[in-house]
Formats: C-alpha cells, structure tokens, sequence
C-alpha cells in the first residue's frame, strides 16, 4: 500500500469521524445521540484554539492540551495535520480534484497553473497575526475562519438542520437557526473557491495551516529531491501538489501538507521524504513582507479594543442579548468562544442560536437565546450545552447549580435575565381579553408570575333585565358578539353598583343566561334593571426576585410576533452589571 492510499484512507477516516461526532451532538435517548461521545476531540486538537484561549485568558482549558501533542508531531513530520487529518482540507482537496481531473492536455495545463506557487500564500500568515493580536487583547476570533470551528459550525447550523428537515432521522423535529443562509453561503464560498485554486482556503486563508506552518519550520523530516541532478522535466510532482509548495525546484517547506503526491507521481523516484535536505533546496517559509506584518498586527491590536468600545456593553448593552446557562460574564466569554455551534446543535429546545450583531461585530456567530424559535423556552432539566462547549465559555453546570438547591442554594438559581410584561400588548392588559398562559407555564415554583383578578365591563355589554328564575336570566338589548359568554370567565353585575361581586355567567342561549350560584350579598335584579356584563381578567405580574428568564413565557405568549412578555438580560446571575436587586 503505497503512502497516498494511506493519506487517503487517513482522511476518510477523520472526515467520517468528524461527521459522526456532528450527528452524536444531538441530545436524545438512541445510543448514537449524546451519550458520552468525545464530540470536541478534533476541535480538541485545534492548536490555534488553544493558543488564542491561552493569549486570551491566560489559562489553558484542560481538554486543549490535546493540541499538545498533535504541535509535537508537526514540529517532528510538518504538517501532517493538514494533509492526513483537516477534514475542511479533506473536502478542499476532493472539490479541487473532481473539477481538474482528466488527463487531456488542457486538463493537465489546468493542474499545473492551479497547483503552482502563489505569492499571496503569504497572506494567511497575516491572518494569523490578526488574529492572534486581536487574542492577546482579549478578542478570540479565530473561530471565524479556523477550519475546525467554521466545519463545525457550518455543519451543526447548514447541513444537518436540513437533513433534519427532510427526513427527520437526528431530530424528531426541524431545526431552524438565524444566519443559517449567511453561515451556508461562507461555506459554499469555501468549497467553490477550489474552483479556482485547488485547495484555496488552505493555500491562502487558513489561519490554522499558517500556525502548523510556523510549528513545523524546522522540522528534521522534510520533503524535497533527493538527487536534483538527476531531476528530468516533467513537472508531475508540480502538477499534483496539493500546497503550491514548489517541489520541482526550492521548495517552501512550510507551504508542504504532505499530500505525498510528489512521491507516487515522480517517474524516476527522485522526491524523498526524510531527514536528509532537499538536494534542490529549501525555503522555510514563503516570502512575509515584514511591513505587511507589522500592519497585521497593529490591525489586530486596534481592532479589539474598538469592538469592544462599539460593541453593546455595560450601559449600552443590548437587553434581548441573552445568552445560554452557565455563560460566563460577557468579557471572559467573548475571551473563549470560538463559535463553533456545538451548544446550538446540543440545545434540545433549539432556542440558542448564533448571534449577529447584538453583541456588536466581536460577537457574530456567538450563541444566543432566542425564545420565539424552537419548542420551548430553556428547559429546566437541561444542562446539554455547557457540558459540550469546548473551551468552557459555558462552563458545565450541574442541575444542582442550575436549580440553586442544595450546596447552592445560598446562591440560588442560574438566572438568565427577567421577564417584563408588555402592558400594551397583553390580552388581560390592552384588550380585555382573558389569558393566563405565561402563568400557567411558569416552571418556578413558587411561581415567578402571579396575577390580580380584576372584572371589567365589557365593551356594548349593557343590557335590562326580564326575569329572573332560579338560574335562568333573561334579558333585553344586545348582547356583546362574537363572545362565548359561558366559557366561565364572563359575569354580570349591577349597573349601579360597580363594587358589586359579579355572578358568574355558566351558559349562554340566546338572550337567557343561566348564573352561577349568587356570591354573597348579591340582590336579585328587578325587571328592567341595568346589567353590565363583565369579564373576569387575571392580570399578569412578574416578581423578579423568583424569575430566572427561562423563556417558557415568552415562548408561548399567544400574541404573534412581538411576544406581550418577553425576557431581557437584566437580572442576569453571570454579571453584576445588570442586576436588578441585591
């Protein structure tokens, strides 16, 4: 079995076991869903997440230090991670191959174009440089164009949410995710750029292989000739090299993913790969304009703190930013999130979606509730997305802490922020109209939404009356339409007498209402005496000090759109910023 059979092999291999700890990122009882499942491993081995979370914060999540060894073997092999195991490199390579495959003479121009060394290879080293600047200032950005996260992000909120739509085989119900179009469109943008470069992400714009390249500079094992004098004209290593890494003369071993084309291709078996120098010579790295770099790296150290002045903080802060159990408080989490839509994929409610610019531009694709999308509001024996964030920006809860009992109850409950009733929206508030659903749903016990019963006359209700017989009532004038006046929440009252207790109106059939049983001092009407008709309102209150922002109000408040109560990030127990009590 020759090496590129192997690499190969090595590549369907992580492909397939980065896609499948995608799909065991679902919660659900099957035993192929979230149960134990290393899902983060490969983000794991994610160097550049790991570097920009310690520039970031100081610290080193425990489950990075895998990246530990996998820098180890780049400093000893090069960039095998790009070549054997990327899987965004896996599906770079294989667009790149079926558009330029064919072994016609254009076919073969086409290949060794695509494939020839680029100066602007150089650029991804800048991103780095970006990126990590803007890391040491508290800024971790890197998600956006890591391999590692934007796949998993891609995948998490694009492909699998169709999948799901179209056969329901992961979900047992259609996942919907906000940007989903824009996050897709990055990833077609991606794969279509192979297009005109094989291997164009990895070439010109991966921050990751750029990071691999500077680990694996002065690498012993190297690929390159081995007898350059010998070298014919060919060119086949050069019209299937995956990098552009030149090898058919100087080659620039930092742009060498080891692809191990050059090897299965050479006629004559002069390209090597081992301890000994390339006969032809090397560069370690590709040409870096050290003023490119030098702007690079002010852009990044400007950048972070002019997000964090536009961005929506403290006093400026967007209300409806709210973000998932557990989070830390929004400096420390920006400081770590790398925006890789494991929580959002793990969410069983479907409620944390990927933020645009509520968190202003540093806070894009960063997870957030939303509570008008999904199932439910945050269900209160759900702690899924803390234990699958791999860099602790939601730090794992137990449903102890979550639920504030025991060791934690001095503390009490994780809350998300509060709710607030929309007086000028709310059925019992602005139309008269009876509605206790957000109380109903409160899962707080004892309740975080109370109401107060109030009767109110109802608009056109006034009408005389007949006879009164034992239950039955008639009466004269027109009653109010389009009312079921015996679902129990309508009753009748003197007219005169406002402060009146009403009697409780059990059925209705045409102009006889049959009464409940008289409340006490109730005085039966006289005929032709003045009745209003009432609705009993149970007017909805929120008590802050109970309410945990859970969502499941607002989620299933009847009033469309613009839901009548909806939840802020005030309150919330993750910053003191926005605390409304002691």
């Amino acid at each position: 079995m020759n090496i590129v059979t192997v690499r190969r092999i090595s590549q369907a291999f992580f492909l397939l076991l980065f896609l499948w700890f995608c799909v065991a990122a679902t919660v659900g009882p099957q035993w192929w869903q979230l149960r134990g499942w290393p899902i983060n491993w490969i983000l794991s081995l994610d160097p550049l997440t790991a570097l920009s979370t310690l520039l970031s914060t100081g610290t080193l999540y425990a489950p990075l230090f895998w990246a530990v060894p996998a820098v180890a073997l780049t400093a000893v092999l090069g960039r095998f991670f790009c070549g054997f195991a990327c899987p965004l490199g896996t599906l770079n390579q294989l667009t790149g191959w079926l558009a330029r495959r064919g072994n016609t003479r254009e076919a073969r121009e086409a290949r060794v174009q695509g494939n020839a060394h680029h100066r602007l290879q150089s650029f991804k080293y800048l991103l780095l440089a970006f990126f990590l600047a803007c890391a040491a200032l508290g800024s971790v950005q890197t998600g956006l164009l890591d391999p590692l996260p934007l796949l998993h992000r891609s995948i998490n909120l694009t492909i699998l949410p169709l999948a799901d739509a179209h056969f329901q085989a992961l979900s047992d119900e259609p996942r919907a995710y906000e940007s989903a179009w824009l996050i897709g469109a990055v990833l077609l943008a991606v794969i279509g750029l192979n297009l005109l470069r094989p291997r164009f992400f990895c070439r010109f714009l991966c921050p990751l292989g750029a990071l691999f390249a500077f680990a694996g500079r002065f690498s012993p094992w190297r690929m390159g000739k081995a007898e350059a004098h010998k070298c014919g004209d060919c060119r086949l290593c050069e019209e299937y090299c995956e990098g552009g890494c030149r090898p058919s003369g100087e080659i620039i071993s930092s742009e060498c993913v080891l692809c191990m084309n050059c090897l299965k291709r050479c006629p004559a078996g002069r390209m090597g790969f081992s301890v000994s120098p390339p006969a032809a010579g090397s560069l370690p790295m590709p040409a870096i304009s050290r003023r490119g770099a030098l702007a690079a790296v002010a852009a990044g150290a400007l950048s972070a703190p002019l997000w964090r002045v536009g961005a929506l903080g403290a006093a400026d802060r967007d209300p409806s930013l709210i973000r998932p159990p557990g989070s830390l408080d929004e400096e420390r989490f920006l400081e770590r999130c790398i925006r890789c839509g494991q929580c959002m994929r793990a969410c069983p409610s479907n409620i944390i979606q990927p933020a645009l610019l509520q968190a202003g531009v540093q806070g894009l694709w960063t997870p957030a509730l939303n509570y008008r999308i999904g199932r439910s509001g945050c269900q209160p024996n759900c702690v899924a997305c803390g234990n699958v964030c791999p860099t602790a920006a939601i730090r794992p809860l137990s449903l102890e802490e979550k639920h504030g009992v025991g060791e934690y109850a001095q503390a009490g409950p994780v809350r998300l922020g509060v709710a607030f009733v929309d007086r000028t929206r709310c059925l019992p508030w602005a139309m008269d109209r009876p509605c206790i659903v957000c109380q109903e749903l409160c899962p707080v016990s004892p309740k975080a939404i109370f109401t107060r019963v109030v009767f109110e006359a109802v608009r056109g209700g006034r009408v005389a009356a007949v006879r009164l017989a034992g239950e039955a009532l008639d009466v004269t004038g027109q009653l109010p339409q389009g009312i079921n006046l015996g679902s129990g929440d309508y009753a009748v009252r003197p007219a005169n007498a406002p402060d009146a207790t009403p009697r409780r109106i059990l059925a209705q059939s045409g102009s006889r209402l049959t009464l409940d049983r008289p409340p006490a001092g109730w005085a039966d009407p006289a005929p032709g005496d003045k009745l209003d008709v009432v609705v009993r309102l149970q007017r909805p209150f929120v008590d802050p000090a109970r309410c945990i922002g859970c969502g499941m109000c607002e989620h299933e408040c009847p009033v469309s759109g613009l839901r009548a109560i909806r939840v802020t990030s005030e309150n919330e127990s993750r910053s003191r910023s926005g605390r409304m009590l002691a």
